[in-house]
């Protein structure tokens, strides 16, 4: 099919819940797309942070293939050597002792709260409260949507589970002043994603660590964007030195495999007894292979080492561009390769122009380019790409 009779037949049977730009793509190599009609696109968004090893990687295509031979997927009631491979990767790269797999972020981040209620209201019927922070994004379930503070996002909603209270983010003093008895989990993201790529600070989340322990709540980190060697480190708390009680995790872990799921210490293993939670396609073996090959690859070749350095280059290069054009950026931040162009207005017409150069970034919170390229991402391609955000930012 071409791309208009991709779109059209789209349009014509999917549920219209996606603004989609008019591009239609078939394939994928590196960190390249392309069309219907053969054009490429270089990738600045990665599905969202999702592609860790871009397009086509050769050891997840493989490793997909020889485990679609020989197994997709076994109930959990049962075991998997698969599986069994996927969990311990997990366990060692994530600093947890237990993990548990979902199919998605939203399911990571319900489960995660699940669990600090379950522990809460095992303290004290009323310990049932969750604070999470105001532009935060922690999926469209309800509960999720309950979580997450944006506004628009629950318009239309409600009512929506209670139980959920929101304070600004980095703001330790109001988050002292909400906290009490009833509180079983604070959960934030360490670096906020959807909010506009905020980084915390370590005195921030410190001094959040301090407070949990104080009143006998899980502190949950909600690393879904923000984790599997997309800040430089394996998980962006190994950034800051605080060790969340829960850590949900989801998008590159798969290399672009639907794969989600949650990590604990033993300490909190069997806040769950059997029956209290699952997922039938949660931890499945195709998943588990995309876990494997993934963590497997990323391990080998140091990774995040390697994010360190691309994203401290590339950082630099779009601080030369804020530098060019200080009457459009306020400024640039973020960490390894989760960074964000903050501009003066909105940025819908900078992604437009990007696109149409072929280059694929997107914009957060209105005014934020969000720049989420696959991990594997080469210096030549940050030059391209900067050069085509020079350009779209001249006519902006």
């Amino acid at each position: 099919m071409d791309s208009k009779t991709i779109i059209a037949e789209t349009d014509k049977y999917y549920l219209p819940v996606f603004s989609r730009y008019k591009v239609a793509f078939t394939h994928g190599k590196g960190c390249y797309l392309y069309d219907a009609e053969g054009k490429a696109y270089l990738d600045f968004l990665g599905g969202i942070a999702v592609n860790a090893l871009g397009y086509a990687h050769p050891v997840l295509v493989k490793a997909l293939s020889e485990q679609a031979a020989k197994l997709t997927h076994c109930s959990n009631i049962f075991y998997t050597d698969i599986q069994a491979k996927a969990v311990k990767l997990v366990s060692e790269v994530t600093g947890f002792d237990r993990v548990f797999f979902a199919n998605s972020g939203a399911e990571a981040n319900e489960g995660a709260m699940k669990l600090a209620r379950k522990f809460g209201v095992s303290q004290d019927p009323c310990k049932y409260k969750i604070i999470s922070a105001e532009e935060s994004f922690h999926g469209r379930t309800f509960d999720t949507l309950a979580a997450t503070g944006h506004e628009h996002y629950r318009v239309g909603y409600g009512p929506l589970p209670a139980g959920h209270e929101f304070v600004n983010y980095g703001d330790l003093k109001e988050l002292e002043e909400t906290m009490d008895d009833e509180v079983c989990a604070v959960l934030l993201e360490p670096i906020q994603g959807e909010g506009g790529v905020h980084p915390a600070t370590k005195e921030y989340l410190q001094g959040v660590r301090a407070l949990c322990d104080k009143y006998h709540a899980l502190l949950i980190y909600d690393e879904v964007q923000c984790g599997v060697c997309r800040s430089g480190k394996w998980f962006a708390y190994m950034l800051y030195g605080v060790k969340p009680d829960v850590m949900t995790f989801a998008k590159g872990i798969g290399g672009g495999f639907p794969v989600g799921g949650f990590c604990v210490d033993e300490k909190y293993a069997h806040v769950f007894a059997p029956g209290d939670h699952g997922s039938t396609f949660g931890g499945n073996a195709i998943a588990c292979a995309a876990v494997f090959a993934t963590l497997s690859t990323l391990k080998s070749e140091n990774m995040a080492d390697k994010v360190v350095a691309k994203g401290r280059y590339f950082k630099a290069q779009l601080q030369k561009l804020a530098a060019k054009y200080p009457d459009k950026v306020k400024e640039v931040r973020g960490e390894g390769l989760l960074l964000g162009m903050d501009l003066k207005k909105k940025g819908g017409q900078v992604v437009t122009a990007c696109l149409d150069k072929g280059l694929i970034v997107n914009c957060t919170a209105d005014t934020v380019i969000r720049l989420v390229p696959p991990l594997i991402v080469t210096e030549k391609e940050i030059d391209e790409a900067v050069a085509i955000l020079d350009q779209a930012l001249a006519k902006f």
